[in-house]
């Protein structure tokens, strides 16, 4: 096997951002753009020689050429094995279980997440650590820095590897373990939570649908809900993986799952309704005419943990995504145990999971997971919801009710504003930045703003800072305002807009949440020109 170096010159762009290198699908097909930046990994990583990786992704158009091209460049490297999953299959998270339980030097994952898939439209690519989550911001910006200025890549001519084959093979002196994607992951959940009391419930008459949006989801979901645990055949829908989602968008939200959203809203609905997405990482959660947010998800699951076998000794913290709501924080002080705010992004949560500090950990994007991982989990948060049901014999209303009694209930939505153009995008954000030293004091659509900062982060365990992760407004009746740019598009820009309100344990938790926040989502607006800026009134998604 000869290697073979590859001349090649920078391409403009290849600058990961909240999670890994996203583009559209054709940018990546162009001649040397998936190897330069591949190459660029195995460089910031203090090259590959020797070394073990994880090999895999969502199943989007693209993923099986990409993993062939990064086989070989593999070898070229002179990797010492890879572990890729059955057809060039692996959840996200079940991706970080592999690196974790193998001792891998890390991982390579193909996916764009949530975005669409097709050839015309997106792709991504992300490397994890040996701990299994994302590369840190200091090791993405040595990659990009490095992809600015590369000069050659290497790699190796040889067949495509055969992905449906379980086994060994090898390719020279590298070794490639060819596995199955799900089982790992589905021994894993078994040792967390109570299958036999979720069986119980399923055969107490439990229904359920979970729409795995013809993401990566839908095979372990499948083995899992129907196969080990009972659930009637046909629970999982449009569990077939597909390379363009037939078509869909692959975000489990009330907008792009909304064949289960309005069946969840009618007189049909099951027990339960839930959906992953793309990447097998977030998660939405559904009751009979009970729409969970996933900010209010993090925290009734860190409220409950205790009644999964894996979290009976209680957990030691709590750590939330800045633009999440405030609830979560109320749990941990109830519990008694740390919260933690940390920017937008799962591998700000690293650091505070491999030292202990937090065993639960959640974003507002849906994305929800523990320890167990270094990834965010829809089928875990799923999971975990099951075995909450199956021991407090509630219905999702029931606790949702029951933990706002208790805690109050943070009203909160996200609005965004998709497709904006880049530069009203930033006239947006500028301005708000320009202003924020001059709010405090001024009513806008009747609110007084108390406090307003530009949101930055220290990490507790290693010290590196984050800054400018988003503009904070706190106004004086309890309510809040976050504006950020969105960091998992591929084109133009998204303005996500977050609007929440406390309402006291004693208050009426049973106003429409709309209602609830028409005066923040009116004082945000006033506050930040945003309908002059943007021309539009309306947000594309609200969830």
């Amino acid at each position: 096997m000869n290697i073979e170096t590859v001349r090649t010159t920078p391409i403009e762009g290849q600058v990961p951002g909240t999670s890994g290198l996203r583009k559209k699908t054709r940018v990546f097909m162009q001649p040397s753009y998936l190897e330069n930046f591949v190459q660029s990994i195995f460089d910031a990583t203090g090259g590959a020689g020797g070394k073990t990786f994880v090999l895999g992704g969502d199943g989007r158009y693209h993923n099986a050429q990409a993993i062939q091209t990064i086989i070989k460049m593999a070898a070229g490297n002179g990797v010492a094995r890879l572990i890729i999953g059955q057809n060039g299959i692996l959840s996200t998270p079940a991706a970080s279980h592999l690196i974790r339980k193998n001792g891998t030097d890390g991982g390579i994952i193909l996916s764009a997440s949530h975005n669409p898939g097709g050839v015309d439209e997106d792709f991504g690519i992300k490397f994890n650590t040996a701990n299994g989550g994302p590369a840190p911001e200091h090791l993405t910006a040595k990659m990009s820095e490095i992809a600015a200025g590369i000069t050659r890549y290497k790699t190796v001519q040889a067949a495509d590897i055969d992905l449906s084959r379980i086994g060994q093979t090898h390719l020279g002196g590298m070794a490639i373990d060819i596995v199955d994607p799900v089982e790992d992951y589905a021994a894993l959940m078994e040792t967390l939570f109570d299958f036999d009391a979720i069986r119980g419930l399923f055969a107490g008459g439990f229904t359920m649908c979970f729409d795995a949006m013809h993401a990566v989801t839908g095979p372990y979901a499948s083995q899992i809900l129907e196969g080990r645990l009972g659930a009637a055949p046909g629970t999982v829908i449009n569990a077939v993986p597909q390379e363009d989602f037939a078509g869909g968008h692959p975000d489990p939200n009330p907008i792009w799952a909304k064949p289960l959203f309005d069946l969840m809203m009618s007189d049909k609905a099951p027990d339960l309704g839930a959906a992953s997405d793309g990447d097998g990482d977030r998660n939405m959660i559904v009751g009979k005419g009970a729409y969970v947010t996933p900010s209010d998800s993090l925290a009734v699951l860190a409220a409950n943990a205790h009644l999964a076998p894996a979290y009976r000794g209680g957990i030691a913290g709590i750590a939330r995504s800045m633009p999440t709501s405030a609830a979560a924080d109320r749990v941990a002080k109830a519990l008694g145990i740390a919260a933690y705010e940390t920017p937008t992004g799962w591998k700000f949560f690293g650091n505070l999971l491999d030292a202990g500090k937090v065993t639960i950990c959640g974003e507002e994007s849906a994305g929800t997971g523990s320890d167990h991982v270094r990834e965010k989990d829809g089928l875990w948060a799923v999971l975990l919801w099951l075995n909450i049901l199956a021991e407090t014999k509630m219905s999702v209303a029931e606790l949702l009710s029951a933990h706002w009694r208790a805690y109050g209930r943070d009203y909160y939505s996200r609005h965004d504003y998709e497709n904006v153009p880049v530069e009203a995008a930033a006239s947006l954000m500028s301005g708000l930045k320009a202003g924020l030293a001059t709010l405090i004091g001024q009513s806008f659509a009747g609110l007084a703003v108390q406090a307003a900062d530009s949101f930055a982060y220290e990490d507790p365990i290693d010290g590196s800072v984050s800054e400018n992760q988003g503009y904070r407004i706190f106004f004086d009746n309890g309510s809040r305002a976050v504006f950020r740019l969105s960091g998992t598009g591929t084109q133009a820009a998204t303005i996500r807009l977050y609007i929440e309100q406390y309402v006291a344990p004693a208050g009426d938790h049973t106003t429409d949440a709309a209602d609830v926040l028409s005066g923040v989502k009116a004082a945000a607006v006033a506050v930040s020109d945003l309908e002059n800026i943007l021309g539009r009134s309306d947000p594309d998604v609200i969830t």
